[in-house]
């Protein structure tokens, strides 16, 4: 069983990611560690007074999982901060030969579709398209950040699920199940490295 999202009435929002919650690296009993290929590099760090989360891969491919029930129009905002201090060498989300990011952000739903956000190292920012080449998996990628223009800083995020959602899959959002922290480098055979802030759906953008 997962453990209930951090809700904050006052704010109408729901903390999906609390890095200040991770004693000594280790995640809370309700996020999972999936490992694709390669060996986790995971720990836990602050800048300046805020607590984040670090990953490394070197040619490896693994994630940060929990479940969350979210109503995608109560608290359709989906913001979080990223830092990413090395992109993977190549990497470009439309080709499978060259999958790789060194920061994804993804959003399971119930009918197991799924939207990811993504600082990708080649695809133009603002890029949409479907992002998976096996049939029946439904991932929809959002190009939010692309190359070095931004890494080393700490960019705040914010979108609109539900609207992505519709554009994505031509119907209204259900509710949210899940979700993925991720990053990757196995593609490109190279070496990425991201940092993430507190991840939280919100009903109003800020």
């Amino acid at each position: 069983m997962f453990a209930d999202p951090v809700r904050t009435p006052e704010l109408a929002s729901v903390i999906v990611l609390s890095p200040a919650a991770w004693g000594g690296g280790h995640p809370p009993s309700d996020w999972q560690i999936k490992v694709n290929h390669g060996k986790p590099d995971i720990s836990t760090c602050r800048d300046g007074k805020d607590s984040c989360l670090h990953l490394r891969s070197v040619k490896s491919s693994f994630a940060l999982e929990r479940g969350v029930e979210v109503d995608p129009y109560e608290n359709r905002y989906l913001a979080w901060r990223w830092k990413v201090t090395e992109l993977p060498s190549g990497g470009d989300f439309r080709s499978a030969a060259t999958d790789d990011q060194a920061a994804q952000v993804m959003v399971a739903f119930v009918d197991r579709r799924v939207l990811s956000y993504i600082w990708d190292s080649t695809a133009p920012k603002g890029q949409m398209q479907n992002a998976s080449s096996i049939p029946f998996v439904h991932i929809y990628a959002v190009v939010c950040e692309s190359g070095a223009a931004e890494t080393n800083r700490w960019v705040p995020e914010t979108r609109d699920v539900a609207a992505d959602y519709e554009n994505a899959y031509g119907k209204p959002a259900p509710h949210v199940k899940g979700l993925r922290i991720q990053i990757n480098s196995q593609h490109t055979g190279t070496s990425a490295e991201s940092y993430f802030g507190e991840v939280v759906f919100r009903n109003k953008p800020q």
